[in-house]
Parts: structure tokens; C-alpha cells; sequence
């Protein structure tokens, strides 16, 4: 099985929070199939991002979600 990752952001209500302001305005950059991948594109979302304190992108690890034998576990922020 492929280990899927969710690749998303936007606008959040403060900068130390994870609650978005609008969240019909998420971005989703895409579903990847690796970790890798997945990280390349947040890497470059969050690199178009970087002025505004406010935007905030995120990698939602899919494949744990998918694991019912597995208790669910948070999504990794990334701090870059």
C-alpha cells in the first residue's frame, strides 16, 4: 500500500494556532504517493508563503488514517 500524504494550507486565525479563518479557502496542493514528494511540495507552498505570518501549510500523513488496526494519531506540523 502506498502511504499516502495530504498536502494543505491557507490563512490561519493566529499565527500560533492551526484553525483556519476561512476554511473554504484551503488550499489543497495535492495527495503524493511518498513522504518526499509530499514534502517538496510544502516545501514550495510554504516557500511562496513565507512573508505572511498568517499562511500555514501542512502534510497530513493519509495512509495512518487509512490503518484501522492503528489508534489515530495527530498530523505532523512541519517547522521549517
Amino acid at each position: 500500500m502506498a502511504k499516502l500524504h495530504l498536502v494543505f494550507g491557507g490563512e490561519l486565525k493566529s499565527p500560533n494556532g492551526t484553525a483556519f479563518a476561512d476554511p473554504e479557502k484551503i488550499d489543497i496542493v495535492g495527495i503524493f504517493p511518498d513522504y518526499d514528494s509530499a514534502h517538496k511540495a510544502w516545501k514550495n507552498a510554504a516557500q511562496r508563503t513565507v512573508d505572511d505570518a498568517h499562511t500555514r501549510y501542512f502534510i497530513a500523513h493519509l495512509h495512518r488514517l487509512m490503518d484501522e488496526s492503528r489508534e489515530g494519531s495527530a498530523t505532523r506540523e512541519i517547522e521549517g
